[in-house]
């Protein structure tokens, strides 16, 4: 769980760049997730490409979307 307690955070691998900083993430071999950027990497200008590995943010409600919050090295 993270900081709120009202989500989960998992790591992933970017294998499609969407438009309108959107993206297609693959977690746990085949399950993709659909994503979007925090605002954070936003303000800082956190360039993403296909193939970086990112930390996400996601409801436990909804598996299908969520939040990328950090990029990985």
């Amino acid at each position: 769980m993270s900081k709120d307690g009202k989500s989960v955070e998992i790591d992933g691998v970017i294998k499609q760049v969407l438009a309108g900083t959107m993206f297609k993430v693959e977690v746990a071999g085949d399950h993709e997730v659909l994503a979007h950027i925090s605002g954070k990497m936003r303000k800082r200008f956190i360039r993403l490409v296909a193939g970086d590995k990112v930390r996400m943010e996601m409801s436990p409600y909804d598996t299908s979307k969520g939040r990328i919050v950090y990029r990985l090295r």
